[in-house]
C-alpha cells in the first residue's frame, strides 16, 4: 500500500469514527429526553391551575402535568362518582390561596411510585419559603392523611391531622367527618 491509499483509509476510518460518535450522542440525547419524559426532573414549576384542594397542573417545561400532592385526600369537589363532600370547595379556596402565584417545587417519595392510576404525578409540593403545601393542608384541616398507600412522612401527617381534629381546624368543625374502610376519613356531603 502506497503512503496516498494509508492517508484515504484513515481519513474514511476518521470520517466513519465521527459519524459514529455523533450518531451515539444523538442517541444518548434521546435516551435522555425520554427519561425525562417519564420522570420529570425536580425543580421549580409554575401552578397553571389549582384542580381541586389536593391537586394542581403545573407547567413543565412547555408540558402541563398534572400533579397529585403525596399523603393527603382533600373532600371531592370534581369526581363525577361522588356529590361534592363538606368543605371541598373550601379546600380549593384553601390550597390556590396558599400557593398564589408562587412558582412551586416537586419531590417523589422514594417509597411512593411516579404516578396514580390517573397518570398524575405523586409528589410533595414545596413553596418557595419550604413550606410544605401537603402539610399544611392537613394541619389546618382542609384535608385528612392519606394513609391507603406507604410514604415516608406518614406519621407526621397524621399527627397533624391528630392535632387539626383535636383543635376542631377546618372540616373538623365545620363537617362530621366519617372513618372510611381503608383506615382514613372521608367528609360528608356538602348541604
Amino acid at each position: 500500500m502506497n503512503k496516498r491509499t494509508v492517508k484515504k483509509l484513515v481519513q474514511a476510518a476518521l470520517f466513519l469514527l465521527l459519524v459514529g460518535a455523533t450518531y451515539f450522542a444523538s442517541q444518548q440525547q434521546n435516551v435522555q429526553q425520554t427519561v425525562q419524559k417519564v420522570v420529570p426532573p425536580a425543580g421549580s414549576y409554575n401552578v397553571t391551575k389549582v384542580d381541586d384542594g389536593d391537586t394542581i397542573m403545573v407547567d413543565m417545561d412547555g408540558v402541563e402535568e398534572k400533579v397529585r400532592f403525596i399523603g393527603v385526600d382533600t373532600p371531592e369537589t370534581k369526581d363525577p362518582r361522588k356529590v361534592v363532600q363538606c368543605f371541598g370547595k373550601a379546600a380549593s379556596e384553601f390550597t390556590k390561596n396558599l400557593i398564589g402565584s408562587n412558582p412551586v417545587k416537586l419531590e417523589a417519595d422514594p417509597t411512593n411510585t411516579n404516578r396514580d392510576r390517573y397518570n398524575r404525578l405523586l409528589r410533595y409540593v414545596y413553596l418557595p419559603d419550604g413550606t410544605l403545601v401537603n402539610a399544611k393542608i392537613i394541619e389546618q384541616g382542609y384535608g385528612f392523611a392519606y394513609v391507603s398507600f406507604p410514604f415516608t412522612k406518614l406519621e407526621e401527617f397524621k399527627q397533624l391531622q391528630t392535632e387539626a381534629r383535636e383543635q376542631n381546624r377546618g372540616l373538623w368543625n365545620e363537617c362530621d367527618p366519617a372513618k372510611n374502610e381503608y383506615g382514613g376519613f372521608t367528609s360528608n356531603p356538602a348541604e
